[in-house]
């Protein structure tokens, strides 16, 4: 039987508004650590959804000497806040505030690993936490589109037009205030190159293949120097489907570049800057 780690620490992360849920999965003691990560979730119901694989990724994590911290952002699951209040700088400051507590209880190295609108999220952070290594799940290109495409699933695309909404749009529930709709809309991976070592992984129904629009954006990257890896498996999109599903496919390959990226950085000699 495959051993469990300890059970998943829960705590309140005290903040600028009030305080933020998180689950620290602590790593096995058993095993030799590997460094921590920080989980930026999704938008919307795609985080509910998805709570099931990011729980089952964790403990992946933890069994393989990783600590992991999943953060519930401002107005999101069990944080304080409105759906309605959020914005796009208070998550980016919750996530720092999350990253800080992750470096400040783990020796690294430390990676960001973030799902759909969540790998934006984790794009734009890293640039000012230099991170290992990035691991994204099927991420969000372009903010705008992402938008639209929840629109259009609510048979309300007018809600995110050129017009702004004086007191924001709802959508599957959730009131999403104009400048956060706004700052979304802005979001373009292709203008959130990252700087570190990048895993880019993808979940096709009908077949192992990257989007096109993805395939494009990660030659663009590679032909810029950027160290990406990305792969493709066939799987039910588990943050949007009807019922709660799982794929130990994409659990088993992302452990795998994970530890990847921590082997090729242990193997990198030190510069004499660094030593």
């Amino acid at each position: 039987m495959t051993p469990q780690p300890a059970s998943a620490l829960p705590f309140f992360l005290a903040a600028g508004a009030g305080e933020r849920f998180c689950l620290y999965h602590q790593p096995d003691p058993d095993v030799a650590p590997r460094g921590a990560i920080l989980y930026v979730p999704p938008f919307a119901e795609e985080l509910n959804k998805s709570r099931r694989m990011a729980a089952l990724q964790s403990r992946a994590y933890a069994r393989a000497g990783f600590g992991v911290l999943q953060i519930d952002l401002y107005g999101c699951g069990d944080s304080s806040g409105d759906f309605a209040d959020a914005r796009w700088d208070i998550w980016l400051s919750d996530l720092r505030l999350g990253w800080h507590w992750l470096t400040q209880r783990n020796n690294g190295p430390f990676y960001l690993w973030g799902l759909r609108l969540g790998a934006l999220l984790a794009l734009e952070l890293a640039a000012s936490t230099d991170p290992e290594g990035l691991i994204l799940w099927q991420p969000v290109i372009s903010g705008r589109a992402h938008l639209h495409q929840f629109a259009r699933m609510q048979s309300a695309a007018r809600l995110f037009g050129a017009a702004p909404q004086e007191h924001g749009a709802e959508i599957g529930g959730y009131t999403v205030a104009p400048e956060l709709s706004d700052a979304i809309n802005r979001l373009d991976a292709a203008a959130l190159t990252p700087a570190c070592s990048t895993h880019w992984l993808e979940l096709n129904p009908a077949q192992p293949a990257l989007q096109a629009a993805s395939a494009l954006l990660i030659e663009r990257w590679r032909e810029a120097g950027i160290a990406i890896e990305a792969r493709a498996l066939q799987g039910t999109s588990f943050w949007a489907s009807a019922e709660i599903s799982e794929s130990a496919e994409l659990l088993a390959a992302t452990l795998d570049a994970t530890l990847a990226v921590g082997r090729q950085a242990a193997s990198t000699p030190l510069s004499l800057e660094d030593r």
